[in-house]
């Protein structure tokens, strides 16, 4: 039987962690083996639901326009570090999909994928994504 710092480690080089009871993408996740990951998943642990339900219905409110996370940050007054990794766990939960679309981030210039609520994604990405 492995400790707990063995399965964090070992959770941490297949790029995610969880614990017992406590899964991604219901707790926050963290990718890589650096601690500051783990630290700053732990930090939010407590606001994970807020913010999961707050971007959500950010991206429901858009309809089949959709939401950037940076857009989902500025509409919301969120910082983007904080919003981004909320659009991975809406995605693993099933909750949104990407839209096919997408648009150039402001900050970046690069560009991002625009999500939409899971039932407004394309079909062939509902059916398999």
């Amino acid at each position: 039987m492995s400790d707990l710092f063995d399965r964090e480690f070992h959770a941490s080089r297949a790029g995610g962690y969880s614990s017992p009871g406590h899964v991604y993408p219901n707790t926050p996740g963290f990718k890589g083996s650096a601690e500051t990951g783990r630290e700053a998943a732990e930090a939010i642990s407590d606001k994970l639901g807020r913010l999961q339900r707050q971007v959500f219905n950010a991206v429901k409110g858009r309809g089949t326009n959709g939401l950037t996370p940076e857009e989902a940050a500025d509409l919301l007054a969120i910082d983007r570090v904080s919003v981004q990794p909320r659009f991975s766990e809406l995605k693993a939960k099933g909750l949104i999909a990407d839209s096919g679309k997408r648009r150039v981030n402001p900050s970046s210039r690069k560009r991002a994928v625009v999500w939409v609520i899971r039932e407004l994604a394309p079909k062939m990405e509902a059916a398999h994504g």
